[in-house]
């Protein structure tokens, strides 16, 4: 089939190079012009597992082209994917679809006779029919479940795919877009509008849940003398529960959960659905942040003001370069205003980061950034972090003191080099001459 993906952000670029690698003809629009030349020369401009590839090897064979004309996009497919961005309102929690409104209108002027339009992006719940309403083209919602670090594996082999439709002929064209996905025994459910655009809301506002349930037992944990990891080892065992996103750290952060999560309970509230524990959700997960500062200044003894920070990651989570909602720039930028001289590191996120925090300092390496630290905080989960060799960091440092905010060092390992090791939900050890002057 000839398909259109309207936006070439995370998400349309992914989809876009996926429904070619599913053996599709497809165009991608932007209204950005360096964006679309970028990649129609099989760049693309943020890091994903995979997707580079893909898309060089599509755009070379022909199969995946990209423009800026909405006239050309109309004329080209028979089937437009809308993957627009739905950011939070500056104004409030809202989500703000002022770009969604505007590409759906676009594109609906010049589509061809018996195209249809398909709402991937994630939205507030009767903004499908709304929007169906206000243009004589057939429109259909399609909800992405992306993980970023993952985002082509889901594209090609998802979960599940969702279907929001209001006639046989949407669900059948799509049932054409998807046929290899569907023939390899993907679950598919089909459904109205309403119900499509929920099921992505309210994964994330369930995750968002499980991810704050388990750090508010680490709050719990650390009051009573607990271990939040041998808390989640065992809840983890019950099938009604299981073991992911069970583990306890700093936090979600993202162009996702954040701002879904506070969209969901606006538009709720809208409609007159109390979803009061969401704001509670998020108060926790931002408490995460709070709480690694806290331990930051207990291992300086107070002492923040002058101490050199060694922060091991930027982006919100490993395998991204994304930025957005950090928790470890956020940790990282209050630190700073305190008065701590904090030098960041991560594989990925290095060029993000310097844009939106031009005054951190910046190394090369983990090596680099440990060097003469006298604190180092473990905010982003990278393999390369994980197995550092704690007896080789503790010969750069000034320090040997770490705060794991992930949850996923060795402990014992650490201690064992010498370190002052804390970690979030995890009882403080006793260190052998802690009342002894720290070195600095």
């Amino acid at each position: 089939m000839r398909l259109t993906v309207i936006g070439t952000g995370y998400l349309g670029a992914t989809h876009a190079a996926c429904m070619a690698e599913l053996g599709h003809e497809v165009l991608g629009l932007d209204v950005d012009a360096g964006k679309a030349a970028a990649l129609g020369a099989g760049r693309v401009p943020f890091h994903e597992p995979g997707l580079a590839a893909l898309i060089a090897r599509h755009t070379a064979s022909g199969r995946l082209r990209f423009t800026t004309s909405y006239e050309e996009a109309g004329a080209f497919g028979q089937v437009h994917f809308v993957c627009v961005g739905t950011p939070q309102r500056t104004d409030g929690d809202a989500a703000d679809l002022t770009h969604l409104e505007e590409a759906f209108a676009r594109i609906a002027r010049h589509a061809r006779k018996g195209a249809l339009l398909v709402g991937k992006s994630t939205v507030p719940v009767g903004t499908a029919a709304r929007l169906a309403d206000a243009t004589a083209v057939e429109v259909a919602w399609n909800p992405e479940f992306l993980r970023e670090g993952f985002a082509v594996e889901d594209t090609l082999r998802p979960d599940r795919l969702v279907f929001g439709v209001r006639t046989r002929r949407a669900e059948r064209l799509l049932r054409g877009v998807y046929a290899g996905v569907l023939q390899a025994g993907t679950p598919l459910v089909v459904t109205g509008f309403a119900t499509a655009e929920l099921v992505k809301t309210a994964a994330n506002a369930f995750l968002a849940t499980k991810i704050s349930f388990i750090n508010a037992m680490a709050e719990v944990c650390e009051a009573a003398g607990g271990d939040v990891g041998k808390l989640s080892e065992a809840l983890g065992h019950d099938d009604r529960i299981g073991g992911k996103h069970l583990r306890a750290g700093v936090g979600f952060g993202g162009g996702c959960l954040p701002k879904d999560i506070r969209a969901f309970a606006h538009r709720a509230a809208e409609l007159g659905v109390d979803l009061g524990f969401l704001r509670e959700v998020d108060a926790i997960n931002m408490r995460r942040r709070d709480r690694v500062v806290a331990l930051a200044r207990e291992l300086c003894r107070g002492r923040i003001l002058g101490a050199r920070v060694a922060m091991l990651g930027a982006a919100f989570k490993p395998d991204s370069d994304d930025i957005r909602d950090s928790p470890a720039l956020n940790v990282a930028a209050r630190l700073g205003l305190d008065g701590a001289d904090v030098t960041v590191y991560d594989p990925e996120a290095m060029d993000n980061a310097r844009k939106a925090f031009p005054l951190l300092g910046y190394a090369v390496s983990a090596g680099d950034a440990l060097r003469g630290a006298d604190l180092v905080l473990h905010l982003t989960e990278w393999p390369e972090f994980r197995d550092i060799d704690p007896a080789w960091a503790a010969s750069l440092v000034a320090c040997p003191r770490i705060v794991d905010g992930r949850g996923v060092l060795d402990a014992d390992r650490w201690s064992g080099a010498g370190w002052w090791f804390r970690s979030l939900g995890r009882p403080a050890p006793r260190w052998e001459g802690e009342d002894a002057e720290i070195r600095w």
